[in-house]
């Protein structure tokens, strides 16, 4: 069979400043490479990001563009009039869009990763001068793309009822773990007196309200320190604002964006972890904690109710007594984590690269080459029936 040449959108990745989505980009890229030797890959790069992005195989090619991801008007503009052109000049076969937007005019067809449709479902987390461009090349690539990938059953329900897209034109592709955080199971030993947040400082992460709780955590265990390891985000003030009238400035410890080694530190002796986020499209710190064996609390919501599956401490994410009353359970009871370690298992990059390439090939081909649902139990597939 001819390779297929596939382009892969990378142009909105800003290397430490878009959280998740760098994390998922990387290791998906990782996978696919690992994957697939046969069938040719284009990653278009933005002038941030390095060669360190791209794969080494043989197959796979960067291909820089002169404009950076941080001048966002000037990417989207890019992305919708030069990356088309170089698009067709390398008679690409399909393109895979990781961040949520796609270039209108492509000549090959377009696969466009939806991590969440917070823009929707959530309007008032967004300031008022980013939410038109949301609307507006989010619409774009819904309208322009052969197949939408969702990250969760939840996003994909979003896709759904925002957008009226017909459900085959959907395909939910669970994100994976690195295998990092299995080993950092196997070196846990002694633990340190500190419970770990790994995510950005945005709004709909509930931080201000976590903040307040370990206050009241503190009451309980005045040795313990809370760790925010993740991204500022723009309501980062606010946060340190609070934690100050609050008088915990040397119990709270933000660090912004670590690296990946700083990371597995982190949850290597953390004595528990904590996500108490109001809104997700999967979830990726969860399955880190679970698969690092970190005892875990995190809000009972979707889709994280369903990638832990019964194997975390749940609180709904409005009741501080009930975050209060989780915090104070995982700091001593580690029932749970074998279950959440063996659940964790069930993601895996590689399961992640097969379902895109699947998506991918049908796109370019207009044969469906998948052979059925694969995802974890819980997280169903598109023409899965949830068990």
């Amino acid at each position: 069979m001819k390779p297929l040449r596939i382009g892969i959108n990378a142009l909105y990745l800003i290397p430490g400043g878009v959280g998740g989505t760098e994390i998922y980009l990387r290791n998906l890229l990782k996978a696919l490479a690992n994957l697939d030797p046969h069938n040719l890959y284009f990653v278009f790069t933005n002038r941030e990001t390095d060669e360190s992005l791209v794969p080494s195989a043989r197959n796979f090619q960067q291909v820089c563009q002169q404009v950076r991801g941080s001048n966002r008007p000037a990417r989207l503009l890019w992305e919708q009039i030069q990356l088309p052109l170089r698009a067709s000049s390398l008679q690409l076969d399909c393109m895979l869009n990781p961040g949520f937007t796609a270039p209108f005019l492509n000549s090959c067809p377009n696969v466009t990763v939806f991590h969440d449709l917070q823009h929707k479902r959530h309007p008032e987390y967004f300031r008022w001068f980013d939410r038109p461009a949301w609307d507006l090349f989010l619409w774009l690539a819904v309208q322009r793309s052969h197949t939408l990938l969702a990250d969760s059953e939840a996003t994909r329900s979003d896709l759904v009822h925002f957008y009226k897209v017909p459900a085959n034109r959907i395909r939910v592709v669970s994100l994976g773990v690195e295998e990092e955080f299995f080993s950092i199971a196997e070196r846990r030993g002694a633990v340190e007196p500190y419970l770990l947040c790994a995510s950005t400082l945005h709004p709909h992460k509930n931080i201000e309200r976590l903040v307040s709780v370990f206050a009241r955590f503190r009451e309980t265990y005045p040795d313990f320190q809370l760790i925010l390891a993740g991204l500022k985000g723009f309501r980062s003030a606010a946060i340190e604002a609070l934690i100050a009238s609050l008088g915990l400035q040397s119990h709270v410890r933000v660090t912004g964006w670590i690296p990946r080694a700083e990371l597995y530190n982190l949850f290597q002796h953390a004595t528990a972890a904590v996500y108490p986020s109001t809104f997700e499209g999967f979830g990726l710190p969860v399955i880190e904690a679970m698969a690092a064996g970190v005892p875990l609390a995190c809000s009972d919501i979707e889709p994280l109710r369903s990638i832990t599956a019964g194997t975390a401490v749940r609180f709904a994410p409005d009741s501080e007594e009930e975050m209060l009353a989780a915090l104070l359970r995982i700091v001593t009871d580690q029932s749970l984590v074998p279950a959440a370690r063996a659940r964790a298992a069930q993601f895996t990059w590689r399961q992640c690269a097969e379902d895109t390439l699947a998506a991918l090939r049908t796109a370019a081909t207009g044969v469906d080459l998948s052979i059925g649902p694969k995802g974890p139990k819980g997280c169903m597939l598109v023409g899965a029936c949830r068990p």
